[in-house]
C-alpha cells in the first residue's frame, strides 16, 4: 500500500506542475465547443469516434483531452499516460455521488502545490465516443491540489490498445 501511494504522489506531483501550463495556454483559445478549438480562422475536430475506439488530437502543446462521461456525469478529461490512475477533484467526486464517508482522505500526496490529502475510490464506468470500461480505479484530491479531471493508466490499461501517430491518440476497446 505504501508503494501505491509513493507512485501516486510521484504521479500527482507532475501532474500538478502540468495543470497551470494548460489553463494558461487554453485562456488565449476560444472554446466553440467541447470538441472543437478555434485557433487563426479554422476549426479542427478534437475528437473522432467508430464504434469501440476513439481517435483524439493533440492540442498546442502536445496534450489529448476529450469529453468523457464518469458515473455517467460529463466531465472534460486530459489523458495522461504518465498518471498510474485517474484523478479526480472533491468537487467533481461529490457530484459524481461520493459522499463524506467514502471519500477518506488518508493518503498524504506531494503535489507542486503542495502537500495533500487524496481518498482511493472505484469508479463504475468511465466513457469516451463508443469506449465504456468498468471498475476503474481512481484517486480523490482536494480542489486547492487539483483544478481538473486526469485519465491515467487505470483506464487506458483495460483498453485493447491506444497509440499515439501523428499528432492524434488513437483508443481501441
Amino acid at each position: 500500500m505504501l508503494v501505491r501511494t509513493v507512485i501516486f504522489a510521484s504521479v500527482a506531483a507532475v501532474l500538478a506542475t502540468q495543470i497551470p501550463t494548460l489553463v494558461g495556454k487554453r485562456s488565449s483559445e476560444t472554446v466553440t465547443s467541447a470538441n472543437f478549438v478555434t485557433g487563426a480562422a479554422e476549426e479542427l475536430p478534437a475528437a473522432t469516434a467508430n464504434g469501440g475506439t476513439m481517435r483524439l488530437q493533440a492540442d498546442a502543446q502536445g496534450h489529448y483531452s476529450g469529453d468523457f462521461r464518469i458515473n455517467g456525469r460529463q466531465v472534460q478529461g486530459l489523458i495522461d499516460t504518465g498518471a498510474t490512475y485517474v484523478a479526480l477533484n472533491e468537487s467533481f467526486a461529490r457530484r459524481l455521488g461520493f459522499t463524506g464517508n467514502q471519500l477518506d482522505f488518508r493518503y498524504s500526496v506531494n503535489t507542486a502545490n503542495g502537500t495533500t490529502k487524496a481518498a482511493h475510490v472505484m469508479l463504475d464506468r468511465v466513457e469516451i465516443g463508443g469506449i465504456r470500461v468498468r471498475d476503474v480505479e481512481a484517486f480523490v484530491l482536494k480542489d486547492e491540489a487539483l483544478s481538473s479531471t486526469l485519465v491515467g493508466m487505470s483506464f487506458l490499461k483495460k483498453l485493447a490498445s491506444y497509440s499515439v501517430a501523428d499528432g492524434s491518440l488513437s483508443l481501441k476497446q
